[in-house]
């Protein structure tokens, strides 16, 4: 279902939108919102990631020596998830993406709805991730 009003949308997001997503603001356009779910020294970090409507993060690829990777659970609004080479695919609560270690990828709200997902790193070795180029506003107009 799409939220383009906030208060709408506040209302449907089971897990909470947090705080702003301040410490990686340089690798989205638009504005995120994060609120943890884990910590991540467990061994398995999860966190509800919200995004504006038209926020997206860059194309980013996780990596790990073995296993890793990202698993997204959407909980609210819609999204869009796009693999590098492949057609964006629409989200929407209920939605379930696994990304195994290694794919260039992107994530974010539709243009006209609020969305949530909650990611999960996938444990694995030597995990990292890599950020890389803005999604542009042309690509990203044209799932």
């Amino acid at each position: 279902m799409k939220y383009e009003d906030r208060e709408a949308f506040e209302k449907s997001n089971p897990f909470g939108t947090g705080e702003a997503n301040t410490a990686y603001a340089k690798f989205f356009v638009g504005d995120s919102f994060l609120n943890p779910l884990t910590d991540p020294k467990s061994g398995l970090f999860a966190a509800n990631v919200t995004f504006e409507p038209g926020c997206r993060n860059n194309w980013h690829i996780h990596h790990a020596a073995k296993g890793g990777g990202q698993l997204l659970l959407c909980t609210a609004g819609e999204g869009w998830y796009q693999e590098a080479g492949k057609p964006a695919v629409s989200l929407h609560e209920g939605s379930v993406v696994m990304i195994p270690a290694g794919v260039k990828h992107w994530h974010g709200a539709k243009k006209d709805s609020w969305f949530s997902h909650i990611a999960v790193e996938v444990p694995g070795e030597e995990c990292r991730n890599e950020w890389c180029e803005p999604v542009s506003d042309e690509k990203y107009g044209k799932p």
